[in-house]
């Protein structure tokens, strides 16, 4: 997650892209005629969390090899897109790589699209994966990348056939002012920008002193992540820390609906917080936000494990 406008030093970002596909007002997924039934929506798998440690894994090992970062511009970085594109090439996924260039340094998004649905009705999901120069970037924000990724494969697995056309996203320079993705807005098609009918993004799911946040820019998206939490016995709150600070703020600008879900940055944990969630009241959500210190170390299991599987459960329910 990119930084507070408080918080960060102003920085003109540059942008000279082969855009791939941007602006303009969305129209909403259209409702069921009355009269009508709904078909029942097909239920999410669980999303493994053994394999989601695995691919945070496989980012610290990529940092750890080329200079302790992910960073945009970076072979870190490179080499963290080389992997996902190789695992949902394998999978089926058709992808391809969007370059832009900013700050002097080529940077690129990854697009994957799973074969199938209606294609005027686009449900995506995504998370940023560049880190930030000072560290490998584990829970931010390998670990939203890796839960995307993880319930990519799992649509594979289960050889699922959604109603809308699915497509997810990995997107780069958002640490420098959410560059890759408000690239790719800007860049699609007005007849292409009507098809997608939600944005769901996940940045920083797994905070070792966690919190459960929920994006509340649409109402329908916001009570389908509401439902699963509530499943659990997990309250929630609206995300106020992280809200318009990542991937999702260029498609709500572009007039697309958003959400998802977030587990905390630097913002202490009220008392009231860590009664109802558990963890250290006092402390932040992640002391090693944007630090030497986000590795592998820094993930809370529990915070990553339900929020991969909301992940899932998002995509299927909103698909269907």
């Amino acid at each position: 997650m990119r930084l507070s406008a408080s918080g960060r030093s102003a920085a003109a970002a540059v942008i000279a892209a082969t855009a791939l596909l941007t602006t303009s007002a969305i129209s909403t997924a259209a409702t069921a005629s009355p009269g009508t039934t709904a078909p029942p929506r097909a239920a999410a798998p669980d999303i493994p969390v053994a394999n989601v440690k695995a691919h945070l894994s496989q980012f610290q090992s990529i940092a750890s090899a080329n200079g302790g970062n992910r960073a945009h511009g970076s072979a870190g970085y490179k080499a963290s897109l080389d992997y996902i594109k190789g695992k949902l090439d394998a999978a089926g996924f058709t992808t391809r790589v969007q370059q832009f260039t900013t700050s002097g340094r080529v940077g690129y998004n990854l697009i994957a699209d799973w074969p199938g649905g209606d294609a005027n009705q686009v449900l995506m999901a995504g998370a940023h994966l560049d880190s930030v120069s000072r560290g490998a970037g584990i829970n931010d924000n390998a670990s939203g990348s890796a839960a995307v990724l993880e319930t990519a494969l799992a649509v594979s697995r289960e050889q699922y056939k959604p109603a809308k056309h699915l497509r997810f996203a990995w997107w780069g320079a958002e640490e420098l002012g959410l560059i890759g993705s408000s690239n790719y807005v800007r860049g699609l098609p007005a007849a292409e920008r009507t098809k997608i009918k939600g944005y769901l993004n996940f940045d920083m799911v797994g905070s070792p002193n966690p919190g459960y946040f929920v994006y509340d820019d649409n109402p329908t998206i916001e009570k389908t992540f509401k439902d699963y939490y509530a499943g659990l016995n997990v309250s929630t709150e609206p995300d106020r820390e992280g809200d318009g600070r990542s991937d999702h703020a260029p498609f709500k600008n572009a007039g697309v609906p958003v959400g998802g879900v977030f587990a905390g940055a630097s913002t202490a944990k009220s008392s009231a917080q860590a009664q109802k969630w558990g963890g250290t009241a006092g402390q932040a959500f992640d002391r090693c936000y944007h630090s030497s210190c986000d590795t592998t170390a820094n993930i809370n299991n529990t915070a990553l494990d339900r929020n991969s599987d909301a992940v899932a459960y998002a995509v299927w329910g909103l698909s269907s």
